[in-house]
């Protein structure tokens, strides 16, 4: 039987929270921008310019994204009062399957949308280029760092980016000593910006005969891949470049050519890798980017007005520094320390789903919370 009271709060609820978004994302902004936007299109010159056309294009893509998906959200709150007004007037319960999965649905949207919202920070929209690090601890937190690694590359495939591997160290006997690897797709960087930090797991250790429980420990860094146009001017000078044979899968050509690169910017200490490309003029390329990444995060941090001003900062991959704990035994749980997000399901998240830790997050630093 269909509950008339509870179904009538929870349209006016939804109302509620699409006005309020309607207001924090500024549509009719939004959509004057992508009239002005797509205006510039009808211009002759416009597709003269190839780099700008790329961007406006790219913009508008975005834009168009947001303005449809609330009109979307919009139509379809209206039709399920539509449905329900009739379900009143009518007192006719057979529609109650209907309305309950249209109040679903639109939950789900409007969660989405909320958090279209919250992506504004100015490298949101960017690539994202992570780097994971196991901590003390051998064998087992190269094990926690390779499942890590799984668990981001399951996100990615199942929200429809692509993962793209830079670099890769194996682990001793099992795991990995380092990987770093591009999520490419819109707004990845604006996503995963959460999970950059320290990542603690409790359980009993697959490596460990006498069967004891393990604590380990992996960091996991988030930078934004930065455009051409940013303005981040490296002096030739301060790099060192070492070329050598790539590690990982390949076939011949990786096992005889001196392909690989390793930059070193001499300043900060600062070391980046790639082994993916064919040739070591591309996987320069790469670890350029990868570089200026890295320099663009430690220069905002630190609050610098030049690159020369940067030292190199270490973070202990420790006790005390985690930002999230993945508990296995004696019972399972995966906590944010940040947000107090948690859930029970440690399988399902190790599978992917991370949504609810990202939306937490963003809602966290969007109240002003400090990141």
């Amino acid at each position: 039987m269909l509950d008339i009271d509870e179904v009538s709060r929870q349209i006016n609820n939804l109302k509620t929270k699409l006005s309020d978004l309607k207001e924090s994302m500024k549509l009719s902004e939004v959509e004057e921008e992508l009239a002005n936007l797509e205006n510039q299109t009808l211009s002759q010159d416009f597709w003269q310019d190839t780099e700008n056309q790329a961007k406006v294009l790219s913009k508008i893509s975005s834009l168009k994204k947001k303005v449809t998906l609330f009109k979307d959200v919009e139509n379809d709150l209206n039709a399920t009062q539509e449905i329900f007004d009739l379900v009143v007037e009518e007192n006719d319960n057979n529609l109650e399957k209907e309305i309950t999965e249209a109040l679903k649905n639109l939950e789900n949207k409007i969660n989405e949308l909320e958090i279209s919202t919250l992506l504004s920070g100015k490298y949101d929209a960017n690539n994202a280029i992570i780097t994971i690090h196991p901590g003390a601890g051998g064998t087992e937190a190269q094990d926690w760092a390779e499942m890590l690694y799984r668990m981001y590359t399951r996100w990615a495939n199942a929200n429809d980016f692509k993962v793209e591997e830079l670099d890769y160290l194996d682990g001793e006997e099992a795991g990995l000593k380092s990987v770093t690897f591009q999520v490419s797709g819109e707004y990845a960087y604006g996503y995963l910006k959460s999970e950059h930090g320290v990542h603690r797991l409790v359980r009993i250790s697959p490596f460990d005969s006498g069967g004891r429980r393990h604590t380990s420990f992996a960091s996991v860094e988030v930078l934004p891949e930065i455009n051409e146009d940013e303005d981040i001017y490296i002096n030739p000078d301060d790099i060192k470049m070492d070329v050598f044979r790539s590690s990982g899968a390949g076939g011949q050509h990786i096992n005889k050519t001196s392909s690989a690169v390793r930059l070193t910017h001499i300043p900060t200490g600062i070391v980046v890798a790639c082994q993916t490309e064919r040739s070591q003029f591309q996987n320069r390329d790469t670890a350029m980017k990868m570089l200026k990444s890295k320099l663009l995060a430690l220069k905002e941090k630190a609050n610098k007005e030049t690159i020369d001003d940067l030292k190199g900062v270490q973070m202990d991959i420790a006790w005390g520094s985690q930002i999230r704990s993945y508990v296995f035994c004696p019972y399972t749980l995966v906590k944010d320390h940040r947000t107090n997000y948690e859930v029970g399901d440690v399988q399902g998240v190790m599978d992917g789903n991370l949504n609810g830790f990202i939306f937490a997050y963003l809602k966290y630093i969007a109240n002003g919370e400090k990141q």
